[in-house]
C-alpha cells in the first residue's frame, strides 16, 4: 500500500456549537494568544462561514471567515500541530476561495502577525499579496503590541478574468 493510500480521507463539516470545546482546545495548542470559546460562539451566532477539516474523528483544522460586500475576511485558520506542514492549510484556503467565488465575492482579505513568517509564506504561495500593515494590531502579553500584515487575494469570476 502506498503512503498516499494510507492518508486519511479528509472532509469539511460545518462548525457547530457542539464543536466549540474541541475547536477552542486546538486553538490553544496553535496560537500564543488564542481566541476564547465565546469568540467562536459569536462567529457562529453571526452566521460566519466556519468549517472544520476532518479525517475520521480527527480534527485536522478549521477556518472562520466573515462575508462582506464583494469580499470575505478570513478571521481565523488553524491546523492541528500533528498535521502541520502537510498542505492542509492550502486545502482550507482552496475551500474558502471556492466558496467565496460561489458567493460571487471578488476578494479574500486577512491579517497575519508580522512575526508569523510561516503563515505569510503559506498565504503568498496561495497567491495572496501584501497590501499594507496595521500598526500595533495584535496583543503581545503585556508588552508592545505587534503589527499585522494585511494581505489580499483577488478572485477572478467567470467572464471577468481581469480581477
Amino acid at each position: 500500500m502506498s503512503a498516499f493510500n494510507a492518508a486519511p480521507e479528509a472532509r469539511f463539516e460545518p462548525m457547530l456549537a457542539s464543536d466549540l470545546d474541541a475547536v477552542t482546545a486546538l486553538e490553544q495548542q496553535v496560537y500564543p494568544y488564542p481566541w476564547q470559546r465565546h469568540h467562536f460562539a459569536d462567529c457562529l451566532a453571526s452566521g460566519y462561514q466556519a468549517q472544520l477539516l476532518m479525517a475520521g474523528d480527527s480534527m485536522l483544522g478549521y477556518f472562520v471567515a466573515m462575508k462582506g460586500f464583494e469580499e470575505v475576511h478570513l478571521l481565523n485558520i488553524a491546523v492541528a500541530p500533528a498535521y502541520q506542514r502537510q498542505g492542509w492549510a492550502q486545502v482550507m484556503l482552496d475551500a474558502l476561495t471556492l466558496w467565496a467565488r460561489g458567493q460571487g465575492l471578488q476578494w479574500v482579505w486577512l491579517e497575519a502577525r508580522a512575526s508569523n513568517t510561516r503563515a505569510i509564506h503559506v498565504y503568498k504561495a496561495h497567491g495572496f499579496r501584501t497590501v499594507g500593515q496595521r500598526k500595533q494590531y495584535y496583543p503581545c502579553g503585556g508588552g508592545p503590541r505587534e503589527d499585522a500584515v494585511i494581505m489580499s487575494l483577488p478572485l477572478p469570476q467567470a467572464g471577468n478574468p481581469s480581477l
